[in-house]
């Protein structure tokens, strides 16, 4: 059966799954650096567009199989396969999301995705209705179910890894080809029996015809197709020139890059405002380096290296400029151990380190800091600390 399909639909198959792996894993490499709303936003979108693409890639291959004519595809079955691949692909993503992943995480994590994906594939072959019926041969099955899970462990060490350009371009091609793989490997198992060997595969309920299904597959298509472009748009925010603006003549804070320039104010030098507020006495001894937990153990990296602390319960999650790592300080802890002047609290669940903002931004009652690094992320200021953040970065309205 697998020699008879059509080769530009499986060409086309392959390239869905490419680009919706791509647009899934470009919004995945983002959530580990921004804000808890941002995440959830962009792992619902990372876990939309894989879904889509490895649901589309499957129904294209399903067109390109030479199946007897009169097949049709029953819609309750077919619409059931495309939420059980959002679903484990969504679960799988948030479980890695969370934490510091470890290897058993990520493992269990990649089996129950693989058998998503293999369930998805079996529940959408149920889903065919016609005067035939159909045989899997059980070694088949098997390989396409641990094809299945190697592309999906490989799809989220991608998203572990944070990569972009042309290692994200590369993680892309693979699932996408690993994906393709397995649902090809699975239809190489497919018999058709002719009516009356062995009864027939017609099932009642609602059906669509392969014509409606083209009609449904080639708009997933096009959304995959707009989601990819829409991602290869240059961020705006890289753009921004080096040199620093002159800063308005009013308390607002304004959209400003800032340079060594901005953040050291005419006049005398004064001494570092301390992390908790203006008025507290300066700390001795700041930590040098701040632990942070691995699959292996615990790390151990430079204060100079930190964007920013987030307070996550009873721990934090320390911000390197490329990804967030789970540290067993609590954010009180972080404020007291950390030089005061480098690093301020700006939120009560966010310091951040004053040398590495590069963009500030008046934000509703408050205001967000970029901080700069390989994945640049934000942070917000609470309203009662603008007035110390400007002042920090060199942004306050002096008087006489």
């Amino acid at each position: 059966m697998f020699e008879g399909h059509d080769p530009y639909l499986v060409a086309l198959s392959v390239v869905i799954a490419i680009l919706g792996g791509y647009t899934g894993f470009g919004l995945a490499a983002r959530i580990r650096g921004t804000p808890d709303a941002g995440h959830r936003l962009l792992l619902a979108g990372a876990a939309c567009f894989l879904a889509v693409g490895i649901w589309t890639m499957h129904f294209v291959g399903m067109l390109a199989a030479p199946l007897p004519a009169g097949t049709a595809y029953l819609v309750l079955p077919t619409i059931v396969s495309f939420l059980i691949c959002a679903l484990v692909v969504g679960v799988s993503l948030f479980f890695v999301s969370i934490g510091e992943p470890s290897m058993p995480r990520v493992v269990s994590s990649a089996v129950l995705l693989g058998l998503g994906i293999f369930t998805m594939h079996y529940v959408g072959m149920h889903g065919l209705s016609g005067d035939f019926a159909m045989t899997h041969a059980p070694g088949m099955a098997a390989l396409s179910l641990a094809i299945a899970i190697a592309a999906a462990y490989g799809g989220l060490r991608a998203f572990l890894a944070r990569h972009g350009g042309v290692q994200l371009a590369l993680s892309a091609v693979a699932f996408g080809i690993a994906v393709s793989g397995m649902h090809y490997t699975a239809m190489a198992g497919v018999q058709i029996v002719p009516p009356g060997a062995e009864g027939h595969h017609h099932m009642e309920g609602l059906a669509a015809s392969p014509q409606i299904l083209s009609l449904v597959v080639a708009l997933l298509c096009f959304v995959i197709a707009a989601g990819f472009l829409l991602s290869l748009v240059p961020d705006p925010r890289k753009k921004e020139p080096s040199a620093a603006r002159t800063p308005a003549p009013s308390d607002e804070i304004v959209d400003i890059p800032i340079t060594d320039a901005a953040m050291a104010p005419a006049g005398p030098k004064l001494r570092p405002t301390p992390l908790g507020g203006l008025g507290q006495p300066p700390r001795a001894a700041p930590a040098v380096k701040l632990p942070v937990e691995g699959a292996d153990g615990t790390h151990f990296i430079d204060a100079a290296e930190v964007r920013s602390v987030r307070a996550d319960a009873h721990y934090t999650r320390i911000h390197d400029g490329v990804r967030e790592r789970m540290c067993p300080w609590s954010i009180s802890e972080a404020e007291a151990l950390l030089d005061p002047g480098l690093f301020v609290r700006v939120h009560r669940s966010h310091i951040v380190a004053i040398p590495h903002v590069s963009l500030v931004r008046k934000e509703g009652d408050g205001a967000v800091i970029e901080l700069d690094g390989p994945s640049p992320h934000r942070v917000p200021v609470s309203r009662a600390k603008i007035a110390e953040v400007k002042a920090r970065l060199g942004l306050a309205r002096r008087t006489a």
